[in-house]
């Protein structure tokens, strides 16, 4: 197997878990920074934006490695998408895939069932709650909690912080709700 297909291959957990894991200590020994993918929005806002507005005004320039963290993910993201792709269809166990099916969401074909998340939905009353109210709630969600799953989960469970604890428990209490009670709702009865 050369280098290509390897990384056009879905790599195991245990493979891909540590090697996300190991982010933290070379983040903390590199310059004691701190992972997370949130507080780019709020660097990248008070680098364009002109307002002066008190949560914006600090000096974002001390964090620049993240925007560059940031912009090496959407790098990475666009490459793997379009020179990397898995080519084998994307595999959905048989439970989840008849469940989807009983609620209208029928085409696996991508990374996300385009019968929810397609361009076309954007202005359609699914792409309203889905993609606008959605992205709000998580949005606020992030901001509320102090960090996203990845700040929470990753870093701040490696350093043993209790806030991240009950973020992430409540992060996954979250998701689970959403799947099993809000999702079958919104899908049968509103959509």
């Amino acid at each position: 197997m050369n280098i290509i297909e390897l990384l056009k291959s879905p790599w195991p957990w245990y493979v891909a878990g540590p090697l996300i894991g190991l982010t933290v200590p070379v983040l903390l020994l590199l310059g004691n920074k701190s992972f997370g993918i949130s507080s780019s929005l709020r660097h990248i806002c008070a680098a364009v934006i002109p307002a002066g507005l008190p949560f914006f005004k600090y000096n974002w320039r001390k964090e620049a490695w993240n925007l560059f963290f940031v912009t090496g993910i959407v790098i990475g993201g666009f490459v793997g998408n379009f020179w990397l792709g898995n080519p084998d269809a994307i595999v959905v166990a048989d439970d989840t895939r008849q469940t989807l099916s009983a609620l209208g969401v029928t085409d696996f074909s991508g990374l996300m069932p385009a019968d929810i998340f397609a361009v076309s939905n954007v202005f359609t009353l699914k792409g309203l709650i889905f993609l606008v109210f959605g992205g709000f709630l998580v949005g606020f969600g992030t901001r509320y909690a102090g960090g996203c799953t990845s700040g929470h989960a990753i870093m701040g469970l490696s350093n043993l912080q209790w806030p991240s604890l009950v973020a992430t428990l409540s992060f996954m209490i979250g998701g689970f709700a959403c799947t099993h009670l809000l999702l079958p709702f919104f899908l049968h009865f509103v959509l």
